[in-house]
């Protein structure tokens, strides 16, 4: 009690005496003050940081202690309030919400605090990126005869060429005309979804999926409609049934490794989607976004759904920046008809064109052999990190990794959980009752950065969730960390997962 009275003595007295001195002026020295108020260094030292802490004092290492500046004129708040009703009011009658939640997004292009494990990123990690033969495409692209001039606005002929070659496949189906190059695959999303509905319409979506679709939908006026999915993927029979409730000209789906599930749409309701689409005279976005974060124990990959298109259904976005960097924003828009020429034109306005020096980059880094060095690398690495994610869960939250649990809810044809062949996350139920918004909170405070499933689905979700990534941890030996880390979040909060 002794100490603590000399210290707000001292702390008092020295209020006082600041009174004498200008702004930045040095203050006598720690010794010196202990010999003029015959207390202790101790009391000092402590004195002087209830000072600092108040913002009266600052300190600097090796120099002393110096009154500290007056505090910055506090600008008047700006009153925003008006903007409420500006952005609430909608003219004819529109009742489509325009408000976007842009959370889920965000959560994976945030980059975490020093010392946090990333376990929700949406990139691959940086030793995962083929950094090397990045810097070399875009050496070799910089040099090329006009790589600098305007590009034509539908892309560079021989990238569009080469993408019509990946996504139609062998047969040809699909023409270096049908591509239209953009930055990146949400880009080319937006672009589709504004031209293929109308403010106000319904849009069928996968239920969970990805949230960037959903704020994109949200913000063009659009009404998501969930269909849910299973370890076939979407489910086909309640697709016929959205059409025809909904009266909906549009679904959105991710045939190849869905995110957040991971599921793969089987052969027969990939027939399914096509002849149900095509009777209700509905497009289907095709979001191919994992075709090339396939791992290395997959079988062989199905054909796009454009490749087995007839019809002109398909619209189908392809891009590079997952497999690659997040920099290199290139990606195709695909489409045969007349919703080609609207997408053109939608793309155009919006961006006018992709800068030449990054499609030139794209055409070097794919036409090099690093190329499918780079394929078969990260397949291999993909396939070590989700093992390895699988066998920590396993250990230390089996509730949360067995079946039933099944990885989000979707088992496995075997009753077991069910693990992706390609993609970079795993989906998984929370028990129930368990707060996914306080689960994630308690991991980022444990130092371990997980998403949480809400943003995932357009309606109110059937439980708890988390999506957990394995591609932006720097390997096995922190993904095993950060699950540990996300066992002490469960215990702190009493989930059970035992």
């Amino acid at each position: 009690m002794q100490e603590r009275s000399s210290v707000a003595e001292l702390a008092a007295s020295l209020r006082d005496e600041l009174k004498r001195y200008s702004p930045g002026e040095k203050l006598p020295s720690s010794r010196a003050l202990v010999e003029r108020h015959r207390v202790s260094p101790v009391t000092v030292s402590r004195a002087l940081a209830e000072l600092v802490a108040e913002g009266l004092v600052t300190t600097r290492p090796g120099a002393g202690a110096f009154r500290a500046e007056p505090p910055a004129a506090v600008a008047r708040p700006v009153d925003t309030s008006w903007q409420e009703i500006a952005l609430s009011a909608e003219p004819g009658g529109d009742q489509v919400p325009r408000s976007v939640d842009a959370s889920g997004v965000v959560a994976t292009l945030a980059r975490p605090a020093p010392g946090v494990i990333e376990l929700n990123g949406g990139y691959l990690h940086p030793d995962l990126q083929p950094e090397r033969a990045l810097a070399a495409a875009l050496a070799r692209a910089g040099r090329r005869p006009g790589a600098w001039a305007r590009p034509p606005v539908d892309g560079v002929p021989e990238l569009r060429a080469w993408f019509a070659r990946e996504i139609g496949g062998p047969g040809g189906a699909l023409a270096a005309s049908d591509v239209q190059i953009t930055a990146g695959g949400q880009n080319a999303l937006t672009a589709a979804l504004r031209a293929l509905a109308a403010p106000g319409a319904p849009v069928l979506v996968e239920s969970p999926t990805y949230p960037g679709m959903l704020a994109v939908a949200r913000a063009s006026g659009l009404r998501p409609v969930p269909v849910p999915v299973d370890a076939d993927g979407v489910r086909t029979d309640l697709l016929a049934d959205a059409f025809r409730a909904s009266g909906a000209r549009l679904f959105v789906c991710q045939p190849l490794f869905q995110n957040p599930t991971g599921a793969v749409l089987s052969a027969e309701r990939r027939r399914e989607v096509l002849r149900v689409a095509r009777a209700a005279g509905a497009f289907v976005i095709e979001d191919d976004f994992a075709r090339l974060l396939v791992h290395g124990d997959a079988a062989a990959l199905p054909p796009t759904l454009m490749a087995d298109d007839r019809d002109g259904t398909v619209v189908h976005i392809r891009s590079l920046t997952k497999a690659t960097s997040p920099n290199l924003r290139v990606a195709a828009l695909a489409a045969r008809g007349p919703v080609r020429d609207r997408l053109r034109a939608i793309q155009v306005v919006d961006n006018f064109f992709v800068p030449q020096p990054l499609q030139e980059t794209a055409l070097e880094l794919v036409g090099s052999p690093a190329w499918g060095r780079h394929l078969r690398f990260i397949a291999g690495e993909l396939t070590v990190r989700r093992n390895a994610l699988t066998a920590a869960l396993a250990s230390r939250l089996p509730a949360l990794a067995g079946p039933g649990a099944a990885y989000g809810g979707i088992p496995g044809r075997d009753g077991g959980p069910y693990v992706p062949c390609g993609g970079y996350q795993l989906w998984l139920r929370l028990p129930d009752g368990a707060d996914e918004a306080a689960l994630t909170g308690a991991a980022l405070r444990a130092g371990v950065a997980v998403a949480a499933g809400r943003p995932y689905f357009a309606a109110e979700p059937p439980a708890g969730h988390l999506r957990l990534s394995f591609a932006a941890a720097a390997g096995p030996a922190e993904i095993t960390e950060g699950v540990r880390r996300l066992r002490t979040a469960c215990d702190e909060l009493g989930v059970t997962v035992e």
